[in-house]
């Protein structure tokens, strides 16, 4: 708890284009003496991070107070025009009165990715269950999950074949596999037990997500007859990354110290046990308490 969230979520029409965007910002002479850009921020849905970015900014006046939020005028005087007429009659009496701000604005997402020079983050629902680095001037919204962590081994044990096959099997399948599955706080993360490594064992797992993530990046940044987006190089996966994939949960498994041909049955009852295992001492302290 504490780490894994699910994104902010407007409520309302608060996103607008690059355009309108860069317009904002290049504004000056607020009250404040502040820039735009406090505000006015590139926004991620599920979609952003699994077939790459739509360009869409957000305006995101976080918790500030309607006095404080009115003196980024171009922004607030948008919010107040195109927002308030949907929010002012919103049946949630807090989503009414506080028409300017995100409905659910995530305190606890802001307070713990505040400082962290990038963030994991993952769509809510996706066919394939990718985990992507997210800069800190974008904000995340409802349709992701945030995780705040920065570094590789965090991210490396979410993205191996142990997390997945546990997060598939506690989330929510949709209709069919093609439309994806749902991932959740409370199910799929909090319930994982993460590995106890060795420090050679946690270097090995960062070093292993560094490498997927060069190798992708790099097919990302190519070009050829088609957009390159990571649904796609999932749907055709190729060799390379296969091979990436595989280092990888190698060395998460040796961090378990579990074979990696443990199938996704032998997989679920060893995850199981262990996650079992840790929580017996929780229950007893409360049982005693």
């Amino acid at each position: 708890q504490g780490l894994c969230f699910m994104g902010a979520s407007p409520k309302g029409p608060f996103d607008i284009d690059g355009e309108t965007a860069r317009a904002m910002i290049a504004a000056t002479g607020n009250p404040n003496k502040r820039p735009n850009s406090d505000v006015v921020r590139p926004v991620a849905s599920g979609i952003d991070l699994s077939r790459g970015s739509r360009g869409c900014w957000t305006i995101d006046f976080a918790l500030l107070p309607m006095e404080e939020a009115a003196q980024y005028e171009a922004p607030f005087e948008y919010v107040k025009r195109v927002v308030y007429p949907v929010r002012s009659i919103n049946r949630r009496a807090a989503y009414a009165q506080k028409w300017w701000q995100y409905a659910e604005a995530r305190p606890g997402m802001r307070a713990a990715i505040k400082g962290l020079p990038r963030f994991i983050a993952t769509p809510e629902v996706s066919k394939h269950r990718i985990f992507v680095w997210v800069s800190p001037e974008v904000l995340c919204n409802q349709q992701t999950l945030v995780f705040a962590r920065s570094d590789e081994y965090f991210f490396g044990v979410l993205h191996s074949r142990i997390h997945e096959v546990w997060a598939l099997k506690q989330g929510t399948q949709l209709r069919e596999k093609e439309s994806g599955a749902r991932y959740t706080p409370t199910t799929s993360f909090e319930t994982f037990p993460f590995p106890k490594p060795t420090p050679a064992q946690e270097a090995a797992i960062a070093d292993a997500a560094r490498e997927l993530v060069a190798k992708r990046d790099e097919w990302l940044a190519g070009q050829d007859s088609k957009p390159r987006h990571l649904t796609r190089l999932y749907n055709e996966r190729p060799t390379w990354l296969d091979l990436a994939h595989r280092a990888l949960d190698a060395a998460v498994f040796a961090a378990y110290g579990w074979k990696p041909d443990l199938t996704d049955d032998d997989l679920l009852a060893a995850l199981l046990a262990l996650n079992q295992e840790r929580a017996a001492p929780a229950a007893a302290s409360k049982t005693i308490s």
